[in-house]
């Protein structure tokens, strides 16, 4: 092959571009280019070389489908092309900027710690893909700053990789179809919903450069980060009002990580413009929750776990089950459906090897965020990539071969019910014996994951079994869940749980309904901080300290030290016990009062004991009303007031003065008394009152609480489960109409004359043609066809169609008609699909032609 190309540059120095030489990047940090192409590859990749640059700081690895026996010229051909050293791999070479890698014949090539490394070539049922192959490496490898390109190529290698790579927060680039000298590697790519930039060949060069200097690649971080979280939260609002999903829940780095990806592929310069371009372009929300939901999945996925499943597991299940017994699963965040297809045909496996005369069924629900993956579980086709997942056992028992794919077998398909739920505001499904929900939580904040596994555990039957994924756990519910095998992740429930955990129960989130705050990007507590420094410098000077309700210290502000002191003992926040004496006294009782009148309360003149000594303190106590996050607390201020200077006293002075002191403490000791005993006598009548009340309710209530609760609940999820059932029949009916149109079509476009019968040789349907020999009207459905007068020639037809339907041995012959018509009159059986035989088809092919002389 040879291509006209300009002549290449001086090798002396390197390219430059406007902005200057590129500084060299850590080894680790080099952004690498994997381009993946086959048939045509070589025209398109002269293209994308020419339009390089050579000091731009990327690496590139060309991976092309080469003949395994030949030498390859790829590395000299493409020389021509760009000034770059263009050299072939070799294994344990350290990746560098600025060079283009090409793969060698008969090898398959993948990147580790910066590292190529070249493997002998893997065929798994005859299929190869090199592309898929390094294109996995490389996006486990340079995350974020991986980027694949699919160019002109046959065949659908490299799909599954780009998926890779988009899970991985990176770019993916697709030759424009239209280009390429061969579509099917690009159409393969776009079709599945992973082309983040189509172009031409020439100008996906300039493209991934703009992409990598964005800041949001080159720092890590969107410029203005103050106001990031404001900016955050009017997204995450618009993605809820346009679709309906809530994301305020979710892990905030990982919203952050896509949103940051979407603002450099779109050239914007901050969130701020994000926020206006996802307000102005409705279907950029929904490119964004794609990226969001993170389809990724596989048949099979980590085969240790479903091999232990096979083996111990679910045949362990079935050994505590009566036979005939229907167990319940739910596979949920199940994306197109391979996990849960993966699941119904390890479980048949496991029935026809232990139980097979045990009748023992699985009904599996798989519910998804995302409508379109739905769709496509529910087609239950596949790509022929599968066969790198799916042993060829299981492809020939599971699947049926199609053009370009395998489609799942109908006694699999019908094992599973597909259906659109949210798992954080829908209804769950309910007495279950399997619950998967692999690689869903990691992306939920720890509030989120605290409340669905409480729900998984409700969900659940007793031993039920709890699969989660590799990065998951069950956190701090080890009294909810047992591991059965903590290695895979498999948990069971334990079902004797004292005492009973809560359950909040999901309920839908109306679009424009307010939301859960979003996890602050600032750490946990600094809030609270801030807000009540606030308060203070806008109100108070003195020290101060903010406490609850029972008088627990929540916030310090100021040097206290000289009114509060750490008690003796364990470790004792309360202010009651860290009082000083002559604060202690007064404090009693002050706090639920303010609480109560929510007024200041001026507490002036106390002396309050010092190390050796006494001062003068005026104290004054408030309930905060504002801001909201405060409210129910209470303030405590503390004020020096100046001594009276010294005077020289007589003994008669001195004398009153002290007596003066004890009275006044006296006072204050009695006021604190007597606020005390009116809160006691105010809690005792109180409580007096609700002990009545509580006694003539707490029967009833604890007979009937948990029956309305639990059915409450189990209307909720069965709703749930009549809308995915009804979901799934309407998509039936959908189909058994397009059936009966082709049935219909196919019919009358063949001129066949057919008539269905039943074991009594009763009309059971008939097509338009037959009416040329019978006299059948709509209305004769159901009569005995020899009611009916018929043009045909022929009277041992009933008694022939009877001896058909005895013998099952069809009969075909030649009949006319009492004006001259010839047919070829065919009998058979009528089976159905359970090969059960119901009656008699009786067709006629008119030959009349054929029989003119």
């Amino acid at each position: 092959l040879r291509l006209s190309a300009p002549p290449p540059p001086r090798r002396g120095r390197a390219m430059k571009n406007s902005a200057g030489s590129t500084p060299k990047p850590s080894a680790l940090d080099i952004p690498v280019v994997g381009i993946g192409c086959s048939a045509g590859g070589l025209d398109a990749l002269g293209k994308f070389f020419t339009h390089t640059l050579a000091d731009s700081g990327i690496a590139y690895v060309v991976v092309q489908h080469l003949a395994p026996k030949s030498a390859s010229a790829l590395p000299e051909l493409l020389q021509r092309f760009t000034s770059m050293p263009v050299i072939e791999a070799s294994d344990r070479a350290a990746i560098k900027p600025d060079r283009v890698y090409v793969i060698p014949p008969n090898k398959d090539i993948s990147l580790l710690h910066g590292k190529l490394r070249l493997l002998d070539p893997t065929e798994k049922h005859g299929l190869r893909l090199p592309i898929d192959f390094f294109f996995r490496t490389l996006a486990e490898d340079r995350k974020v700053k991986c980027i694949g390109v699919i160019l002109s190529g046959m065949g659908s290698d490299g799909t599954l990789g780009l998926r890779t790579i988009k899970e991985h927060g990176g770019l993916t680039l697709v030759q424009e179809p239209a280009s390429a000298s061969a579509d099917a590697m690009p159409l393969s790519a776009i079709e599945a919903g992973l082309a983040d930039i189509v172009a031409v060949p020439e100008e996906l060069p300039a493209k991934i450069v703009t992409y990598l200097k964005h800041p949001a690649m080159t720092h890590g971080k969107i410029p203005d980060e103050g106001v990031m979280q404001g900016d955050l939260e009017k997204i995450i609002a618009l993605l809820h009002n346009q679709g309906g999903t809530d994301f305020s829940l979710y892990k905030t780095n990982t919203i952050m990580r896509r949103v940051e990806r979407r603002i450099a592929l779109h050239h914007l310069v901050d969130m701020k413009d994000y926020v206006r371009y996802l307000r102005d372009n409705p279907h950029e929300s929904q490119l964004l929750l794609k990226e969001l939901l993170i389809g990724v999945t596989s048949f099979f996925r980590d085969p240790e776990v479903w091999e232990y499943l096979r083996t111990d597991a679910i045949p362990a299940l079935l050994a505590a089950k009566p036979e005939g017994t229907t167990l319940r699963a739910w596979v949920s965040a199940c994306s197109t459906g391979e996990e849960a297809y993966s699941l119904a045909m390890i479980f048949r496996e496991v029935v026809a090897k232990i139980e097979p005369d045990a009748h023992f069924q699985l009904l599996i629900y798989a519910t998804d965020l995302d409508p379109e993956a739905i769709d496509k579980a529910r087609k239950a086709f596949y790509h022929s990539s599968i066969e790198t997942e799916v042993s060829p056992e299981r492809l020939a028992r599971f699947f049926v071969k199609e053009v370009n794919g395998y489609t799942i077998k109908k006694e699999i398909r019908e094992m599973v019910v597909f259906a659109n739920q949210n798992v954080v505001s829908d209804p769950p499904f309910t007495k279950l014996d399997i619950l998967c929900c692999r690689n869903l939580l990691i992306y939920f904040r720890a509030q989120l994951q605290n409340k669905l596994l409480p729900l998984f555990h409700y969900a659940l039957n007793d031993k039920g079994l709890l699969l989660l994924g590799s990065a998951e756990s069950i956190g701090n519910f080890s009294n909810l869940f047992g591991p059965v095998n903590h290695k895979i992740r498999l948990y069971q429930r334990i079902n004797d749980v004292q005492p009973t955990p809560t359950v909040e129960f999901p309920g839908k989130i109306p679009a424009g309904a307010s939301r859960p705050a979003l996890e602050p990007i600032s750490p946990a507590g600094e809030d609270t901080g801030r807000m009540t420094e606030q308060l203070l410098l806008q109100n108070y000077a003195p020290a101060a300290v903010v406490v609850n309700a029972d008088g627990d210290v929540l916030f310090i502000s100021g040097r206290t030290g000289k009114y509060l002191e750490p008690a003796a003992g364990k470790t004792n926040n309360n202010i009651y016990a860290m009082a000083r004496e002559g604060l202690r006294e007064v404090l009693t009782g002050v706090i639920h009062r303010a609480l109560r009148e929510l007024l200041v309360i001026h507490l002036n003149g106390l002396r309050v004991g010092t190390n050796g000594g006494t001062q003068m303190v005026d104290v004054s106590v408030q309930a905060i009303d504002k801001p909201k996050a405060l409210l129910g607390q209470v303030l405590i201020v503390f004020k020096d007031v100046a001594t009276p200077p010294a005077r020289r006293k007589s003994r008669k002075t001195v004398s009153s003065e002290a007596n003066e002191a004890l009275m006044q403490e006296l006072q204050q000791t009695r006021e604190a008394l007597q606020v005390t005993h009116e809160e006691m006598q105010t809690s005792v009548e109180e409580l007096k009152s609700s002990n009545e009340e509580l006694q003539s309710t707490n029967e009833e209530l604890q007979s009937t609480n948990e029956e309305l609760t639990t059915s409450k609940e189990e209307l909720q999820s069965l709703n749930e489960e009549l809308q995915t059932v009804n979901a799934e029949l309407q998509s039936k009916v959908e189909d058994l109409v397009w059936v009966k149109n082709d049935m219909t079509n196919l019919i009358n476009s063949t001129e066949l004359a057919t008539v269905f019968l039943d074991n009594e040789m009763k009309v059971r349907r008939f097509t338009p043609h037959v009416e040329n020999i019978f006299n059948l009207i709509p209305g004769d459905i159901g009569r005995p066809l020899s009611d009916i007068t018929s043009n045909l020639d022929h009277p041992q037809l009933i008694s022939e169609a009877r001896e058909v339907l005895r013998t099952l041995v069809f009969r075909e012959e030649k009949t006319s008609t009492q004006d001259g018509r010839w047919y070829r009159m065919r009998i058979m059986p009528y089976r159905t699909q359970e090969n059960v035989i119901d009656g008699v088809v009786i067709t006629f092919m008119d030959i009349s032609e054929f029989k003119k002389p």
